[in-house]
């Protein structure tokens, strides 16, 4: 029973999620972009130039345009995916319907596009965080991704570049530059809203004086280290090397102690982009 009540919890967030993610992208478009001329990339931005030429509603476009992609994208890509992407495509249009006729909240037109930027960023950077999706153009890509050199982010790319020259043509060049903007902002809160604003990073480290790091690092960070065994390539020599996840903040600090423990120490440091199970969390420091 409890397992069913934690199963039932989970699905329910998840489609909160979904939802609120909707609503934040349909408000930025039609508070801040769409009044402006400002668009977004992919079938979002080319239903907003049709709807612009057509005078039709921005809301049918979204959803018509959709729809084969996740009929295309149920076979290709999975049940799940398409269904948590049509239900934020449905709840996406029915509130950019109902934002329509509000008045845009400002006519300074790089207010716009900065505030806009992060409202749709937002938006749908918690759509993708949990499982859906509004755009078409993302299926495509994940399955030509699976059958071309090109990355997902590659093949989106050069959609949007394609549909940003577009509303140049239509709206002006300077709009279209605008929009370029907002899609670079957009882009970068989508990764923020997905990863969180720690940005994690793994830290490994070697060092003769490998214990007196660790035990540096846990007492002095909070963060568990782990120990594996490594050997010079041209020394043979056997060596300790430390792994560790530490945040961006912490980087400054994990720095300062392996220099007062070993200043000939060997250090690597990159992002981590998801982290699964183990005993991540910062223990509590005294």
């Amino acid at each position: 029973m409890a397992k069913k009540k934690h199963a039932y919890l989970k699905i329910l967030s998840k489609y909160f999620f979904l939802f609120t993610g909707s609503v934040l992208a349909a408000a930025g478009l039609e508070f801040f972009l769409i009044p402006n001329k400002i668009i977004d990339g992919g079938i979002v931005g080319v239903s907003i130039i049709l709807s612009y030429i057509t005078n039709a509603t921005l809301g049918i476009f979204t959803f018509a345009l959709n729809v084969p992609f996740l009929i295309f994208g149920y076979k290709q890509i999975g049940k799940t995916f398409v269904v948590s992407s049509l239900f934020s495509i449905t709840s996406f249009s029915f509130w950019v319907s109902v934002f329509h006729p509000i008045p845009g909240l400002t006519n300074d037109i790089l207010l716009a596009t900065v505030f806009g930027g992060i409202i749709l960023g937002i938006g749908v950077g918690l759509i993708i965080r949990y499982g859906g999706s509004l755009d078409g153009t993302e299926i495509v890509a994940i399955v030509l991704n699976r059958r071309t050199a090109f990355s997902v982010g590659q093949i989106v790319m050069f959609f949007n570049i394609f549909i940003l020259s577009s509303a140049g043509l239509v709206f002006g060049w300077d709009k279209a530059m605008y929009s370029l903007i907002a899609y670079f902002i957009t882009f970068k809160v989508i990764d923020i809203t997905m990863e969180g604003l720690d940005e994690e990073k793994a830290a490994i480290i070697i060092s003769e004086k490998g214990n007196e790091i660790a035990e540096a690092i846990n007492a002095r960070l909070g963060r568990g280290v782990t120990f594996l065994e490594g050997k010079g390539g041209y020394t043979s020599k056997q060596k300790i090397i430390l792994y560790s996840v530490i945040t961006r903040l912490e980087v400054a600090k994990l720095k300062e102690i392996i220099r007062d423990k070993d200043d000939n120490a060997f250090v690597t440091i990159s992002d981590v982009f998801d982290i699964m199970g183990g005993k991540h969390k910062k223990k509590s420091i005294h």
